[in-house]
């Protein structure tokens, strides 16, 4: 019989991962999960384990900044992940199998005031040093104006894209049309890939708070709606292009906030196309359910629920709201995780 997760797999979607931590990876990946992504919490949550105190210590011995301490640990551990993943991505031809590595979140850091063209430039030199000698590695960059600008340059260079921290389409458009400039200019389109991560549970939560007036049947939609309606567009963009590799809609933050929502919830309504991106989680629930899933992903709610978001929802206030509380949660944790190498620095120091 098939397990939830196997049912979910079987109606199309590709399972992803939204964790590096290799116990996780090999279970995930015994129940078909083909791919992963990291981010800072993730890498401070294993080093708060202990687990990779001795990979710290070498690191701490060849003198390694705090900074370079965070990028050598979520290399070791995005580069284990990949080499659980590299079957996959040989056997689709680079269509699947995947890790993706965050680019720095602080360039974003409202309190640095980096400027515009600077972190564009170093979004591009980021993603070329870290995607070297890599081929199922995707280079995370935020669709924030700088991290778009970067797209283009880093597509030309062959270099796979996973844009992140995307809301709404007018965002997915900037981002996807900056790629396709840069695969026209790449010039080897039989290898060219692309995903696009849209962000759904947070745009529910946005609602709840900024758009009470939805009714019973909108509220809790929005985020699911809006993620559709972007795939159903990338579907119509890149089917002319004559790509051999799917550009692909990355289905995240599919945890669920709302207390009431059912954990797989988000899941269910994406099953079956693209890529879901799951916490830990919410695969655990989704296995523990019983549920089998099946092809939802071109369900849309009755004509009036649309006609009420589109009416009700200012789409220029929830993007400006949730950007600007997604760099927070997108440059926050890679201080603290800095932080924490200070203190576990200390710690291992002392315990000698």
């Amino acid at each position: 019989m098939s397990s939830p997760l196997r049912s979910l797999i079987a109606s199309g979607t590709k399972l992803w991962l939204d964790s590096v931590d290799p116990d996780l990876i090999a279970k995930n990946r015994a129940e078909g999960a083909t791919g992963a992504t990291s981010n800072p919490i993730i890498i401070s949550n294993l080093i708060e384990t202990g687990r990779f105190d001795s990979d710290m210590e070498q690191a701490i011995d060849e003198k390694l900044s705090d900074e370079e301490i965070a990028w050598r640990l979520a290399d070791i551990l995005v580069s284990h992940a990949q080499s659980v993943f590299r079957p996959v991505w040989d056997q689709t031809h680079g269509n699947d199998g995947y890790v993706s590595f965050e680019l720095d979140p602080l360039l974003e850091d409202p309190e640095a005031n980096i400027p515009h063209d600077k972190r564009v430039a170093r979004y591009i030199e980021l993603g070329k040093k870290w995607s070297q000698g890599h081929v199922n590695r995707m280079m995370k960059v935020p669709a924030t104006p700088a991290g778009i600008e970067a797209v283009e340059e880093l597509a030309a260079g062959g270099i796979t894209v996973n844009v992140t921290l995307t809301f709404t389409e007018r965002q997915y458009e900037a981002a996807r049309d900056a790629m396709w400039r840069g695969a026209q200019r790449y010039g080897n389109p039989e290898h060219f890939k692309s995903v696009y991560s849209i962000f759904v549970s947070r745009v529910d939560v946005y609602t709840a708070k900024h758009v009470p007036q939805l009714s019973e049947a909108a509220q809790g939609m929005v985020g699911i709606v809006g993620a559709k309606r972007i795939w159903a567009m990338n579907k119509e963009f890149w089917a002319d292009k004559k790509l051999p590799l799917d550009q692909e809609i990355v289905f995240a933050s599919t945890g669920t906030k709302m207390k009431d929502d059912p954990p797989w919830k988000y899941a269910a309504a994406f099953a079956g196309s693209d890529i879901e991106t799951n916490p830990p989680a919410t695969n655990e629930a989704i296995a523990e359910s019983g549920r089998t899933f099946s092809r939802e992903i071109d369900q849309m709610p009755p004509k009036e629920v649309l006609d009420e978001i589109d009416r009700e929802v200012k789409v220029e206030h929830l993007e400006e709201t949730l950007m600007a509380e997604g760099i927070k949660k997108f440059t926050d944790p890679q201080k603290e995780l800095l932080a924490l190498i200070a203190r576990k620095r200390k710690s291992l120091a002392g315990a000698k």
